[in-house]
Formats: structure tokens, C-alpha cells, sequence
């Protein structure tokens, strides 16, 4: 079932892996060693596998696949749905497990991941708004997911609808370098194989948006710019690091082994620090640690590198490439389970990294778009990020949704509710509904919503918006409401679909598979990655933050507040309270 995917066009779009692609590298054989800007060329086998313009695939067989007919799209109001199951009632709900960094995280992945772009153009969906509706028009528009250009007369009779991806499907961290090779070049300085970047003022602006140039700048705000800053200052540093230790290599090689570099540390940040942040459950942590390091563990791993060709015993880092039989490609349901917008505060508290002191509030819409820049220009980057390592994100559950989202202005004047737009988008690309979703993923259908869950207000306020009917339930209702186990900081039912393909998109790319070697990423490379974490990062970078992450054993874990938790003692010097330490113990040695 997990392997039921829409097969890759091979129409115009997909056939661009132009008889010349090696032009975008010194020469053909560098296709073998280097990834490519559009992401074609990593299974060589099936060069057209996973690159931009290719389609989204399944993870559920396709006759499940179709949305509704129009009339039915619509039941319930979308817009129903956000104003009373989504909107907040006057109260926050906030997750003490992690930081807002992990928020910022996880947006700047999903900018590498997927992007189903946008279609101006196109004729927008209309919501009515009911009786009692503050909305500033009679019509609430939702624009459609642009039409996939590659669709054939035969996809028409054979196939639900079929949508394609703007970037590259594999971790290649397009959104520092872009999935096009033009953009590519526009942020290389082509000396020494760096990133443009200067030090004093960060990454260079782009004049007619007010936006950082890098690789994707849509939906930007203080979170991402920090880590489009740090992963675009680590490309530099490697590149420093490699010209050391080969002083005749060429531009061309600096850079695109840097790059390797840099992609593979993103991925592992992801898998054995975010991942484990955002759910600190014991399994899970030993199942992502299993899948970088393999049984044998990270000490092991980091001293003697791979024991064993089993993926089982050394992890899938540097096993054998595997597709399981079909061209890979990220899927509609894996972008569905990634709508976490409830993650996102509705405001931010900024204070001073070197002692804590209060420098203001600032509302989420004052840290976005332009304005991102214009708070730059006030406060540190060590401030802004130590800010976002102490502030606690939104929990994911009912009611939370961020406040200005659902009333969200675009730079193009559009004004989009974007609760209600995440509940139509499932409908309008055939997502199944909350308890045919989870039946997919084998578990236990439901046979009302009061089994959903066992909070009696929200049961009844299911029941009135979805007239008492679970199986009209939307995914992203349901998997709010659902009450995750112990140590998860979202629902158990999008975690499936996760853990899925957080092991296929390892297994299918090469350059984490057969290509992960020094012949490839320089024994250098290989030490890099495995000797820094999201916490070296921002100490290397960032020298201020080591006070406030003192004792912390993860990035994306709450830091030290350094207003509470340190006091001077007779000789002046700055310490952690007992209490603070105490903390940190038991905190290191959770999963030992």
C-alpha cells in the first residue's frame, strides 16, 4: 500500500533533463559526484526521479486518491470550520517541549521539500460567509492548486488528479540553493565555491522584494531568515575547510562538495535533534538514532564508521540506494500531515542574550515579510535568536490556530483564510477524510466522535459543525483532535505517514546511500557531519549564545533563560542556579 505512487510524467517537463545537463558542472562525469540544481541525476537509473516539475506521489492506492464533487468539496463550510473548531477562544495554548526555533525549523525544511506553487490567474474557489462572519466580503476565495501541465488524455481517464512539486522532492537543500540552476547562480560569488554573504549585513537583499536572495524567500519571516543565514554561513565555513585541506581544487569543486556537505548536516539535524525534540518519546528516539547511526549507536558509528552493510546494523547512512521498486517522489499525504501552522505564535518576546533583559514584543505579522529585514537592522542576531530558544510555540490542538493567519495579507493584497485553506486543499486534492485516513494506515476505524476524543466540549462542538457524522470529519480536525500518546507533540495518525517517509527519502537518494564515502564527500566532509550539531552551529557562528545554551543537549529544546536561571556568586562569576542544573542532568540523561 505505502508504495502506491502516480508514476512520473515523462512529458516536456520531466524530459528537460536536457541531453547537455552536465553543462550546469564542469564536466559529465561530475553528474555522478555532484547533486544537480533541479534535482535530475540522482538515481541514475531514473534521472528524472525526484526533480522539480515532477509530480507528488501516494502513499494510498489511487482509487482512494479522488476529492469529492464540487458540492460535496464544500460540506462543510471550510470557513465554518476555522471560525469554530480552529479560531482561538481568547486563550493561547503553548508546547513546553520545544522552542520557536523548532518552528522556524521546520518551515525552512518543508520550503527544501515541496511547494505546489500558486496560479494568479486562476478563477478562486468562493466560501460563503455565514450569518455572524466578520470577514470584510461577502465571498471568502481560496485560489486552486495550480493544474499539473503534464497530464496526459490517458491520466485523465486513469487517474485522480495529479499536481507537481515547484522544487526538487530530495533533501537538497533547494531552499538555500534553489531548484533552478539560473537562481543557482545568481547567489554563488564563484570564488573560493562560496554563497554571496557578507558579514556585516547578511545575505544580500533583493531590491524589488525587500527579501533576502536565496533559495526560496516565500512566506518568510524572522525564523527562516536566522536559518537561511546560518546554513548559507555554514556553506561558507565548509568551504574554508575544504580549500584548507585541497588547496588546488576548483571553484566548482568547493562549492558542490559543500554543498553535499551542508545538505547531509541539515538532514541529520532533522532526524536525530528535531525530531526527537518535537517528540520525546523513547521509541521514537531510538528509531530515528537506528536510522542515522544503525543498532550499533552513535558512539560506535562516530569511532569506527559502518560495521556492517545491513541498513538495520549501520543505518541507511552510506547503505545501499533503494527506490523499493518505484521512482521517488514526496507525497500529497506527506505534505498534509505537515500543515503544523499551529506551531506558529501569534506574538514573540524579544530579550537580551547577554543577560535577559526585556526588549520588547513584537507581533508574528511585525517578524514577517519585509518587516523581517526592518527588525534586523534593530536588534542582534544573537538576540533574535536567543529570543526564539526561550519562547514557547503553539500547541497542536484545537482552538490555536495563529490568529493572523486566518485573516493572512499577501504582498499582492490577497487576503486568504488560511485555517479554512488548509481544511479545502486536502478536499481538493483527495486527501481521504480523518477516520478513512487513519483506516488506510491501519488503525482502528472510528465508530463515533465521541471517540475521538474525551474532551466534552470540543465532542460537542464535532458534532454540531460535522452533524454528528466522524467520517465527515476533516484530516486536519481530526489529527488536532486526537490524543497523541505520551512524549508526542503531534497526533500519532500523521506520525505514520511520517516515519514513512522519513526512512524513503533516505533510503531513495544516493547521496545518502552508495555515494555517502569519502570518494564523494571528502573524509573531511564525513567528519564534519558527524562532528556538528544545530548547537555547534549556532555556538560556532554565534559565540554569545554559549551561556544560553549551556547544558542543553538539544537546539530545539527550551535554552537557558537567562533572567531566572543563573545567579553571581561571591567571586563574581556567573553560574546556574542549582535548580537549573538539576534540570539539565536529568535532561542529558533521558535517553542514555
Amino acid at each position: 500500500m505505502f508504495d502506491t505512487y502516480i508514476s512520473v510524467s515523462t512529458t516536456d517537463r520531466a524530459a528537460a533533463i536536457k541531453q547537455d545537463a552536465a553543462s550546469e558542472v564542469e564536466d559529465a562525469a561530475a553528474l555522478i559526484f555532484y547533486r544537480t540544481a533541479d534535482g535530475s541525476h540522482n538515481n541514475l537509473k531514473c534521472p528524472f526521479a525526484g526533480m522539480s516539475g515532477t509530480r507528488f506521489g501516494r502513499n494510498f492506492p489511487l482509487n482512494e486518491c479522488y476529492p469529492d464533487d464540487i458540492q460535496a468539496l464544500m460540506q462543510p463550510n471550510p470557513r465554518t470550520v476555522s471560525r469554530k473548531l480552529m479560531a482561538k477562544k481568547g486563550t493561547s495554548y503553548h508546547a513546553d517541549i520545544i522552542n520557536i526555533l523548532a518552528v522556524g525549523w521546520i518551515q525552512f525544511q518543508v520550503h527544501d521539500w515541496f511547494n505546489h506553487g500558486r496560479d494568479k490567474d486562476a478563477e478562486p474557489y468562493k466560501l460563503k460567509a455565514e450569518d455572524g462572519d466578520d470577514w470584510h466580503e461577502p465571498n471568502i476565495k481560496i485560489p486552486p492548486t495550480p493544474a499539473d501541465p503534464t497530464r496526459t488524455a490517458d491520466d485523465d481517464r486513469n487517474l485522480p488528479p495529479t499536481y507537481v512539486n515547484t522544487e526538487s522532492h530530495w533533501w537538497d537543500g533547494s531552499n538555500i540553493y534553489g531548484s533552478d540552476f539560473e537562481i543557482l547562480k545568481q547567489l554563488r560569488t564563484f570564488k573560493g565555491g562560496k554563497l554571496n554573504y557578507l558579514e556585516d549585513t547578511g545575505l544580500p537583499i533583493d531590491e524589488e522584494t525587500g527579501l533576502p536572495k536565496t533559495g526560496f524567500t516565500e512566506n518568510w519571516w524572522l525564523g527562516l531568515s536566522l536559518l537561511h543565514e546560518i546554513f548559507t554561513k555554514e556553506h561558507n565555513s565548509i568551504c574554508d575547510m575544504l580549500a584548507s585541506a585541497n588547496p588546488a581544487w576548483s571553484d566548482e569543486r568547493l562549492f558542490q562538495t559543500a554543498r553535499l556537505i551542508n545538505c547531509a548536516l541539515m538532514a541529520k539535524i532533522h532526524t536525530v535533534e528535531w525530531t526527537p525534540a518535537i517528540l520525546p518519546n523513547s521509541t521514537v528516539h531510538m528509531g530515528m538514532m537506528t536510522n542515522w547511526y544503525g543498532l550499533v549507536g552513535e558512539r560506535v558509528a562516530k569511532i569506527f564508521g559502518r560495521v556492517s552493510d545491513s541498513e538495520m546494523i549501520s543505518g541507511i547512512m552510506g547503505s545501499s540506494q533503494s527506490d523499493h521498486g518505484v521512482p521517488y517522489s514526496l507525497t500529497e499525504e506527506f505534505c498534509s500531515v505537515y500543515r503544523l501552522h499551529s506551531l506558529i505564535p501569534d506574538s514573540i518576546s524579544f530579550y537580551s542574550h547577554a543577560n535577559g533583559s526585556d526588549l520588547g514584543e513584537h507581533t508574528f505579522k511585525d517578524v514577517s515579510l519585509s518587516r523581517t529585514m526592518q527588525l534586523l537592522n534593530n536588534l542582534s542576531r544573537e538576540d533574535c535568536l536567543y529570543s526564539l530558544g526561550i519562547g514557547k510555540p503553539g500547541a497542536m490542538v484545537l482552538h490555536n490556530y495563529p490568529d493572523f493567519l486566518r485573516k493572512l495579507e499577501l504582498p499582492d493584497g490577497e487576503i486568504l483564510d488560511l485555517a479554512a485553506t488548509d481544511i479545502f486543499r486536502d478536499r481538493e486534492r483527495g486527501i481521504p477524510r480523518y477516520n478513512r485516513f487513519r483506516t488506510l494506515l491501519h488503525k482502528k476505524k472510528l465508530s463515533s466522535i465521541d471517540e475521538l476524543t474525551s474532551d466534552p466540549v470540543l465532542r460537542e462542538e464535532l458534532k454540531e459543525v460535522y452533524n454528528d457524522d466522524i467520517d465527515a470529519v476533516d484530516l486536519q480536525i481530526g489529527l488536532l483532535a486526537e490524543e497523541p500518546p505520551p512524549g508526542f507533540g503531534f497526533s500519532e495518525t500523521a506520525f505514520r505517514i511520517f516515519v514513512l517517509m522519513a526512512s524513503r527519502r533516505l533510503n531513495a537518494d544516493r547521496f545518502f546511500t552508495d555515494d555517502f564515502t569519502p570518494e564523494v564527500y571528502t573524509c573531511e566532509g564525513l567528519d564534519w557531519i558527524k562532528n556538528n550539531t544545530m548547537k555547534s552551529l549556532l555556538v560556532r557562528h554565534y559565540p554569545g549564545l554559549a551561556l544560553a545554551l549551556k547544558g542543553i543537549d538539544n537546539a530545539f529544546k527550551p535554552w537557558n533563560n537567562l533572567s531566572q536561571a543563573w545567579i553571581v556568586d561571591k567571586q563574581g562569576e556567573r553560574r546556574l542556579a542549582a535548580s537549573q542544573l538539576m534540570a539539565e542532568r536529568r535532561s542529558s540523561l533521558r535517553f542514555r
